[in-house]
């Protein structure tokens, strides 16, 4: 199974594994802000990502597993990235239009992102002599 999508739920669960690195059932839902998703949720949950290949148990303690995430943060992300992409054609420019439009993206914003372009502009070129 390779990109399994993720729920919002499921990425949930794993940015408080990739918080704790490791974590059972309980310690994952403790991560939840108040009113927290049930116990039962968390697990079903989890079963679902460990079927998913995203989670493993690493070990049990008298009778709770032990989880860890598979899946690095920034390949999740990537992934998340690409799907939302494909809603604007795999183009970048539409995106940051509604970003602009919703107020979610500053100049402030762009100015960094200028920074960062150009810094990876320039690194590319270093390699590529």
């Amino acid at each position: 199974m390779s990109d399994p999508k993720l729920s919002k739920l499921e990425l949930q669960i794993l940015e408080a594994l990739w918080a704790h690195e490791k974590a059972s059932i309980r310690e994952i839902q403790e991560f939840f802000p108040e009113p927290r998703p049930a116990y039962t949720t968390i697990q079903t949950t989890v079963y679902r990502l460990e079927g998913k290949k995203v989670v493993r148990r690493v070990r049990k303690i008298s009778n709770a597993h032990i989880f860890e995430p598979t899946l690095a943060r920034d390949v999740a992300r990537h992934r998340l990235l690409d799907d939302i992409l494909s809603f604007f054609g795999g183009r970048a420019q539409p995106m940051m239009a509604q970003l602009a439009e919703a107020g979610k993206l500053t100049l402030d914003d762009v100015r960094e992102l200028e920074k960062t372009l150009k810094k990876l502009e320039s690194e590319q070129k270093r390699k590529g002599r």
